[in-house]
C-alpha cells in the first residue's frame, strides 16, 4: 500500500509550469536512498539480533516463539510489514537486509512526491540529512514503526500539496490517501497528528476530495486498531484509556530535556534523569529550528512559501505530544519531526552556503560544509555506540536463552521476571508479567502453570524473587539470578540448587551454574 501510494503521488501530473522539471531529477534522489540502504546495511550488522520491541512485533508473525503480549498502544502494521520474510524464516539478517531495501525505496518514494515544489538538489539533500541521522540508519533495519511513520507523514504532506496545485489529478488524492493510512497501520495516533494540519488546511481551503482523502485514509489504516479494541481491549475507550496508562499519562508534561538526554543513544530514557550530554550531542537538534525557519525565509524568496510552511507545520504537530504530553523519551519518537523539517533545512543550507555576494561564496560553502562534517561526525560516533551496546545486550540475551536449554527450560516453556520478553523469544518460551505495560497474568496462574511446565523466573541482582518462586532452585546466569520451577525438563547434569541467598557473582556472562 505504501510503495502504491507514493509511486502514484510520485508519478502524477500537476501544475502546468512544474511538469517539466518533475520530469528530472530521479538520479540525486535513486543516489541518495541507495546510499542509505548501503549505510545502514554497513553501520548496522544485519545479524544484530531483535530488540525488545521488535521482538513483540515477529513474534505474531513468526513461528520461532509463541506470540508475545501486545498491549494497547501497538499496531498491527509492523506484524504485517515483515510477515513476507518472518512467516517463513527467522533468519534476523534476512529479516534486516528485507527491511532496509524497503526503507531506502520508501524514503525515494517519499521525496519524489515533493519533486517540483523544492528543487531537486534541495530533495537530495533534505533526504541525506535525515537518511544521515543516527536515529535514521539505527531504526532502518529494524522491524519498528516510526520510521514508516515518517516516511509516510513525508510522502502524505507532498501528495497533499501536489492535489491542491492541480484540482484536476486524482493520482495525489490517492497517493495522499494511501500514505495516511500507511501512517495509520503503524501508530494511528500519531497518523492523526502528523494530519492535523493537512485536514484543518483542507477544511479551510474547503477542498472536499483532500478532506475526503485523508479521513478515509485514516479510517482504513486504523480499522483494524478500533476493531481489535473492540474484540480484544474492552471497547475503544478503554484501550485508549489503557494506552494512555501504559505511557505514563497523557498529560501536561516537559519533555523537551527528555528529548536531549536520549541523543546520546538511550533508545528508551525512562526514567529520563541525570545531566545533560555534551552539548556536540544535541548541537543540531537546537541549530534545528533555527535552519527551518532560514529555509522557509529562503523559500518565501523564492515565492514557494506553501511546501515549506505545511512541512513545518506537520513536523510541529507530530512533535507535540512528544515533547508536552510525556514523561518520558525515545529519540524515534520524533523521526516524523525530522524528516519534514529536512526540506527546509536543506533549503536554507544551500541558500547559506550560496550568498547574494559572490565573493562571500566560498567562504559560506566552507563553512556550511565544516558544519555538515562536523555533525556528521556526531552522529556516527553515536550510531556505533548505539549498535556496539545492542550487539553486547543481545549476546547477553543469547547466551542466557542457551543457559535456560542447558537447566531444562525448554519450549513449551514461560518465562518472566527481569528481561524475559526478549530472552523467552529466543529460547522459544512464552513471557508472562504480573506487573508493569505488558502485564497479562498473575502470580496464581504463574505457580499453577509451574506444576505442569518449565517456568524460570530472572531476577536481577539485589532483588528478591517472587513468593510463588523463593523455593525453587536458584541458578546464577551472568547477572541474573534464574529460579527454575522443579517441572523443569533439565539434562544431566543438573547444576545443583543453592539457596536464594547466596549472593550474585558479577561478570562478563559466565556459564550457567550453581551459585557458591
Amino acid at each position: 500500500m505504501a510503495h502504491s501510494a507514493h509511486a502514484a503521488c510520485a508519478a502524477a501530473p500537476a501544475a502546468v509550469p512544474r511538469r517539466a522539471r518533475r520530469g528530472r531529477g530521479r538520479g540525486p534522489l535513486a543516489a541518495v536512498a541507495a546510499a542509505f540502504v548501503l549505510a545502514q546495511l554497513l553501520l548496522v550488522p544485519p545479524d544484530m539480533g531483535l530488540g525488545w520491541d521488535e521482538t513483540v512485533y515477529v513474534s505474531q508473525v513468526g513461528g520461532h516463539a509463541p506470540a508475545a503480549f501486545f498491549s494497547a498502544p501497538r499496531a498491527r502494521g509492523v506484524p504485517l510489514l515483515v510477515a513476507p520474510v518472518a512467516a517463513w524464516s527467522s533468519s534476523t539478517a534476512l529479516l534486516r537486509v528485507y527491511l532496509a531495501l524497503l526503507s531506502g525505496l520508501a524514503l525515494h518514494l517519499a521525496l519524489s512526491a515533493w519533486r517540483g515544489l523544492f528543487p531537486v538538489r534541495v530533495l537530495a539533500l533534505a533526504g541525506a540529512l535525515f537518511a544521515s541521522l543516527w536515529i535514521t540508519l539505527f531504526y532502518g533495519p529494524q522491524a519498528m514503526p516510526n520510521l514508516w511513520v515518517a516516511v509516510g507523514a513525508l510522502g502524505c504532506a507532498g501528495c497533499f500539496l501536489r492535489a491542491r496545485d492541480d484540482p484536476r489529478a486524482r493520482a495525489p488524492v490517492w497517493a495522499a490517501a494511501g500514505c495516511a493510512a500507511l501512517m495509520a497501520w503503524m501508530r494511528p495516533m500519531d497518523a492523526v497528528w502528523v494530519t492535523a494540519p493537512l485536514l484543518v488546511l483542507a477544511a479551510a481551503r474547503r477542498s472536499r476530495r483532500l478532506l475526503v482523502a485523508l479521513v478515509a485514509g485514516l479510517a482504513a489504516g486504523s480499522a483494524e486498531w478500533v476493531v481489535e479494541a473492540c474484540t480484544g481491549y474492552g471497547g475503544l475507550v478503554r484501550r485508549l484509556a489503557d494506552a494512555s496508562r501504559i505511557q505514563g499519562g497523557l498529560g501536561p508534561h516537559a519533555a523537551v530535556l527528555d528529548q536531549l538526554r536520549s541523543l546520546t543513544g538511550r533508545t528508551l530514557c525512562r526514567p529520563c534523569d541525570g545531566p545533560l550530554p555534551h552539548p556536540a550531542a544535541y548541537a543540531w537538534w537546537l541549530a534545528l529550528p533555527l535552519l527551518a525557519a532560514l529555509g522557509a525565509r529562503a523559500a518565501r524568496r523564492a515565492r514557494r512559501p506553501a511546501p515549506a510552511l505545511v512541512a513545518l507545520a506537520c513536523a510541529a504537530a507530530a512533535a507535540f505530544p512528544y515533547l508536552f504530553l510525556i514523561d518520558y523519551a525515545a529519540p524515534r519518537f520524533l523521526l516524523p519531526a525530522y524528516a519534514l523539517p529536512a526540506l527546509p533545512v536543506a533549503d536554507g543550507l544551500l541558500d547559506l552556503a550560496a550568498p547574494a555576494r559572490a565573493r562571500w561564496r566560498p567562504l559560506a560553502a566552507s563553512l556550511v560544509a565544516l558544519g555538515l562534517a562536523g555533525h556528521l561526525a556526531v552522529q556516527y560516533a553515536v550510531l556505533r555506540h548505539v549498535v556496539d551496546r545492542t550487539v553486547a545486550d543481545h549476546r547477553t540475551w543469547a547466551h542466557t536463552a542457551a543457559a535456560l536449554h542447558r537447566l531444562g527450560v525448554r519450549p513449551p516453556c514461560i518465562l518472566t521476571g527481569d528481561q524475559a520478553l526478549p530472552i523467552a523469544f529466543l529460547a522459544g518460551c512464552s513471557s508472562a508479567a504480573t506487573s508493569g505495560p505488558n502485564a497479562n497474568t498473575t502470580a496464581a496462574r504463574l505457580a499453577a502453570t509451574a506444576r505442569r511446565e518449565p517456568v524460570a523466573v530472572l531476577v536481577p541482582a539485589g532483588a528478591l524473587p517472587p513468593a510463588y518462586a523463593r523455593a525453587w532452585p536458584v541458578h546464577r546466569v551472568g547477572g541474573l539470578r534464574v529460579h527454575v520451577a522443579p517441572a523443569a525438563r533439565a539434562p544431566a547434569p543438573v547444576p545443583a540448587p543453592v539457596p536464594a541467598s547466596a549472593p550474585v557473582p558479577q561478570g562478563p556472562n559466565p556459564a550457567p551454574g550453581p551459585l557458591p
